[in-house]
């Protein structure tokens, strides 16, 4: 065979090369054994497939057959005939006519659908455009009725083979939509999901998703939560994993819920290969109708009793019997179905005996009664009909403590608080509820606030030497529940020693003196932990009036007793830093009055009257750094500086001495207004640490009249000058201690006779609710209405002024004669 296989590849003609070179051989790969394989392997698949298809549509052929039998009452080959004259005279391929026929015949949500969607579109062509395997021999694509009846016919025939059934699906109504794979998710009463069918997914990835434990976020999951068609776009954005997730992360995904009757029995769940782009509604209306259609197949439980007559089921009695072996009451409530299948409400088909009504009605009274008829505020948002009605649908069970119940008696809403157990149990839906009677809620109102508290209550019965405990008392002596509890007399043993004469002091009033008393002392507990303990007790005294019983409370006050050791520690440690503050701030306002008087005398120079007004602030803890100097130089010079460090206290005291003394002692060079601010500039950041300051310096020459003055950061002065006032021009000039090397700007003035000038610190014109620059109109304005002698207008300039800030106010007034 091999040779005979060699001469055949050598006589077979090779072709000739581009551009006429020599020939050169091409190998020739002979397919493999394995490979073969494989093809024969997709050949059959295929086969299968397209049998299946085939099949379903004859099924479909073969239900219109049937219900043209039942309608003409003519024979299966007349019927045939029929179908066959109906085709050519409509020119409508058999699926589609058979289609149409079903629809009429049955008056279902499928055949609404495809009514719909031929209302919406005006046509009845798959919106998907492409031909599947249902098609006719013309090639034309299915409609969706053709789709949806098919996937019908061949779930139908699958009966209770999920597995068939997603295959159908798969092949005859969402391949034809560009969907790639299809589960099919059963919902396990434990709230898990398992994987019924599939269909488009490998075989080792269904294995891996055959089970999903309750709890984990899926596709699926998400679906069945919401209860409610989800469409994911793009899987991998969203996060959640799923089957497929690794061989298709980028597409996306349909998940619809499968129920009938109101109770859900899975989820199924598409994918597509691609990102799913939005989908018109009667898309989504098909999917749904799909998942209805398959929730069909899955549905093994028997019809639900639509009236209170009817004979009671074999699972409904199991439960009716398990409810009255429970000590708590319970109900035992049925879906009751509208006649479109739909849930509508519960019916209550058995009370046991020991139900409890909410308000106060025998069982007789709600027996077979509709849940909504009997308790009609239930049906409230996220009242208790919701609650009922989602675990009827997932079979999750549900639980809550303290839940409030309505009724209404006689038109008035009556509240009860209870706790409520929900759970399915075949197709019935089995309520427990427990009422919380007065007695109960004081108990445990009682137990809550003995443990918030730490609060344990006792007795002791001295006649039979018996002494009770509650669990909370327990916990305070750090005993178990099984320890004996401690007698009163045996308390000095678990105490400190030092408490032993105030235990016996308390023992003596309790038991001899027979007076209720209390006493604290520290228990040494056997685990090594002392706590402060507080008891109260009192006696109870018999008919003849003897001691009888003792009962009492401990309350553990170990939390109080440390808080109150540390509010003596801080309270003497405030005491301790209130009196050295107190002396800081004596101190720098001695040193501020020792340097600056509040009212310092007038100062006389040739052709000059210098005034100075000083307000400390109202606070000793806000003494600050506000200082003025006037000072007649060597040159005839007269210096004039107004300054203001920022800060309050010592610090800030201490501040304004070191630039204060600084000017003046640079002012000895001669140099002008710039140059000193600039020098005091350095000084301030280099030799004062962390000061910052403002000021201004003005050098007035008698003989000239002209005044030279520059600014560091501070308010410029203000000229009054025949019943006019004016500030000066807010020339550049930074603050100090900024910058290391500041350049300053200087202006000159010449003053008339009669003139006065005001240099002052912002404690005169600075509001919390005012601009500066609003404040400092206020100033002008103030200073050109005042009249009389230099004195009595700066004393009416520190009475009016509307500072608000309690800082220091300093004020010069200088008066040309």
């Amino acid at each position: 065979m091999t040779g005979d296989t060699q001469r055949h590849e050598n006589a077979r003609p090779q072709p000739a090369p581009a551009g006429g070179g020599a020939a050169r051989a091409v190998p020739h790969q002979t397919p493999t054994t394995m490979g073969r394989l494989v093809a024969t392997v997709e050949r059959l698949r295929r086969e299968v497939l397209e049998a299946q298809a085939a099949a379903d549509g004859r099924a479909l052929v073969e239900l219109a057959k049937g219900i043209l039998i039942g309608q003409l009452h003519c024979t299966p080959a007349a019927a045939a005939r029929q179908l066959d004259v109906l085709c050519r005279e409509s020119g409508t391929s058999p699926l589609e006519l058979a289609a149409d026929i079903v629809n009429q015949a049955s008056r279902d949500h499928v055949s609404e659908i495809a009514a719909a969607f031929v209302e919406r579109t005006g046509t009845a062509d798959d919106p998907a455009g492409r031909p599947s395997t249902a098609d006719d021999p013309a090639g034309r694509p299915s409609t969706v009725s053709v789709r949806l009846r098919t996937a019908e016919s061949g779930m139908l025939a699958a009966d209770a083979d999920t597995q068939a059934v997603a295959e159908s699906l798969l092949t005859n109504a969402l391949g034809p939509l560009g969907a790639v794979a299809v589960a099919v998710w059963t919902a396990v009463p434990d709230g898990s999901l398992a994987l019924a069918g599939h269909a488009g997914f490998p075989p080792r990835e269904a294995a891996r998703w055959r089970h999903v434990p309750p709890g984990v976020s899926t596709v699926a999951r998400l679906a069945l939560r919401e209860r409610r068609l989800v469409t994911l776009a793009r899987l991998k954005r969203e996060g959640l994993p799923s089957i497929g997730h690794l061989h298709w992360p980028d597409g996306g995904r349909m998940a619809v819920p499968t129920g009938t009757g109101g109770r859900i029995h899975g989820v199924l769940e598409i994918c597509w290969p691609q990102p799913l782009a939005p989908q018109p509604p009667q898309i989504e209306r098909q999917v749904e109708a799909l998942a209805e259609l398959c929730a069909r197949t899955m549905d093994a439980s028997p019809p639900c009793d639509v009236t209170a007559t009817e004979g009671v089921l074999p699972d409904v009695a199991e439960l009716i019997d398990l409810a009255e072996g429970l000590q708590d009451p319970a109900v035992v409530l049925t879906p009751v179905l509208d006649a479109e299948g739909r849930l509508g409400d519960f019916r209550i088909r058995h009370a046991g005996s020991r139900f409890v009504d909410p308000v106060g009605r025998p069982r007789g009274d709600v027996n077979g009664a509709l849940l909504l008829e009997a308790y009609p505020m239930a049906a409230g948002e996220s009242g208790l009909f919701d609650i009922i009605e989602r675990v009827h649908a997932t079979g999750e069970p549900f639980r809550a403590e303290r839940m409030s119940l309505t009724a209404l008696v006689d038109q008035i809403p009556l509240t009860s608080v209870a706790d409520i157990s929900v759970s399915r149990h075949g197709s019935a839906v089995l309520l427990i509820w427990r009422i919380e009677d007065e007695r109960a809620r004081l108990a445990n109102l009682l137990q809550h606030a003995q443990r918030l508290g730490r609060i344990g209550g006792f007795e002791e019965n001295l006649a039979t030497g018996e002494t009770t405990w509650n669990a909370q008392l327990y916990a305070l002596h750090g005993l178990p529940a099984s320890a004996p509890p401690v007698r009163l007399r045996e308390l000095p043993g678990h105490a400190h020693p030092d408490d032993s004469a105030a235990l016996d002091r308390f023992l003596r009033a309790v038991l001899r003196h027979r007076r209720p008393a209390s006493v604290d002392f520290r228990l040494q507990r056997s685990d090594g932990i002392t706590r402060h303990i507080r008891v109260v007790a009192e006696p109870v005294l018999d008919a003849d009036q003897r001691l009888h019983a003792v009962r009492g409370a401990y309350q553990d006050i170990s939390a109080q007793h440390w808080t109150e050791v540390a509010l003596a520690a801080t309270r003497d440690q405030l005491a301790h830093t209130e009196a050295e503050s107190a002396e800081r701030n004596r101190l720098a306002l001695q040193l501020q009055h020792a340097i600056m008087p509040p009212t310092p005398p007038a100062i006389e120079a040739p052709g000059l009257r210098v005034a100075v007004r000083y307000r400390p602030a109202e606070s000793e803890s806000l003494v600050g750094g506000d200082w003025y100097d006037t000072v007649v130089l060597p040159s005839g010079l007269i210096m004039l500086s107004v300054g203001d460090v920022a800060g309050h206290g010592i610090e800030a005291a201490t501040g304004m001495v070191v630039l204060r003394n600084a000017l003046r002692g640079l002012a000895v060079t001669g140099a002008g207004p710039a140059q000193l601010l600039s020098w005091l500039n350095t000084v301030t950041h280099h030799l004062a640490k962390h000061l910052t300051a403002t000021a201004v310096c003005g050098l007035f020459d008698p003989s000239t009249r002209v005044m030279r003055w520059a600014r560091a950061g501070h308010l410029p002065p203000v000229l009054v000058r025949a019943g006019e006032a004016e500030a000066f021009p807010l020339i550049e000039g930074l603050l100090l201690g900024a910058m290391p090397d500041v350049t300053y700007v200087e202006r000159e003035v010449r003053l008339e006779p009669d003139d006065t000038l005001l240099m002052f610190t912002d404690g005169l014109v600075e509001r919390r609710d005012s601009s500066v620059q609003d404040s400092l109109g206020h100033l002008v304005t103030a200073a050109a209405a005042g009249a009389g002698d230099l004195d009595g207008r700066l004393d009416r300039l520190l009475a009016e002024s509307r500072s608000d800030t309690d800082d220091d106010t300093c004020v010069i007034g200088i008066q040309v004669g």
